[in-house]
Order: C-alpha cells, then structure tokens, then sequence
C-alpha cells in the first residue's frame, strides 16, 4: 500500500517546502488537486464545445434558421484580402484573413509553386481576429511581366471564389 501511496504522492505537484507531510495531508493535497483537474478539464471541452458550436455555425451560414445577433456575428467574418507588390523578379503577396479563412494561406502557396515562384520567406502575424500573412517570391529573371501578372490573376480569382462561398 505504501508503494501506491508513493506514486500517486509523485504525480501531485508539490510546494518547493523541505517539510515532510504526513499521509492524510497528502491524501487532501491528491484529492484536491484531482478535483482542479476536474474542473480544469470541464472548462477545456466547454471550450471546445464551443468553438466546435461556432465551426458548426459558420458551415451553416445558409440555413437561415439563427437569431439576428447569431447572424450578425456570422456577418462579420472578414472575407479575405490579397496585395501583390512586384519589384522586378521579387513578388511580395500580403494576404489578409479571419480566423475562419486559414486554408487561403496553403492554397496561395499551392498557386506560387504551379506557377513557379520560389518563396524565400513566409511569415504571419496575427492581430485580435485577422491574420496577416505575408510571402516574399522570387519568380525569376524572364518571368517578370506576364509572369507576375499570370500569379496576380490567379491569386485574386482564388480569393474572390472564396469570398463567394
């Protein structure tokens, strides 16, 4: 019995104190700290819950069946934005999202690489709910012109299918 009293004593995070705690204090301190687990725990998948709720939401947005606030929020969701800045056989694309648009980032990149630009730096920033995400290109010596306009294109008929849907 000791052994197992041992090991759940090991599993309780303790006090930095060098006190040695009798076996009923530290039977309190293991049952309380299950208990915050526990309570830790619920908090975690009401979280989750409703996060997921909000996931469901935003997939629903054409049922109709929501109250006005729940509406109101829903048509808020930014819909995303593009830049594209050439400088000779650099690109830079600024692209600018809600939280709800994450996949435009993969899919931007995804038509960079068919297109063959070569992405030298990628980076992102996130500011409360918008998502600021930013390549640097090189698309190479001859493809400056049409090259740059060809990736221009693409990218603003990807963001404006989005925006649609």
């Amino acid at each position: 019995m000791k052994v197992l009293y041992s090991k759940l004593n090991s599993l309780v995070p303790h006090q930095a104190t060098k006190e040695v705690t009798s076996l009923p204090d530290q039977l309190d301190e293991a049952a309380t700290y299950i208990k915050k687990l526990q309570i830790s725990i619920e908090k975690m998948k009401e979280k989750k819950n409703s996060l997921m709720g909000f996931e469901r939401t935003s997939n629903s947005i054409n049922e109709g069946s929501f109250s006005s606030d729940t509406r109101g929020a829903i048509m808020s969701l930014k819909p995303p934005q593009i830049e594209i800045h050439e400088m000779g056989s650099a690109l830079e694309v600024v692209l600018i999202t809600g939280l709800d648009f994450q996949f435009m980032f993969n899919e931007t990149i995804r038509v960079l690489h068919e297109e063959g630009a070569d992405i030298v730096n990628a980076s992102f920033s996130v500011v409360e709910d918008t998502v600021f995400h930013t390549m640097h290109c090189k698309i190479g010596e001859f493809a400056p012109g049409p090259g740059a306009s060809r990736i221009a294109e693409r990218l603003k008929r990807l963001i404006d299918e989005a925006s649609e849907s």
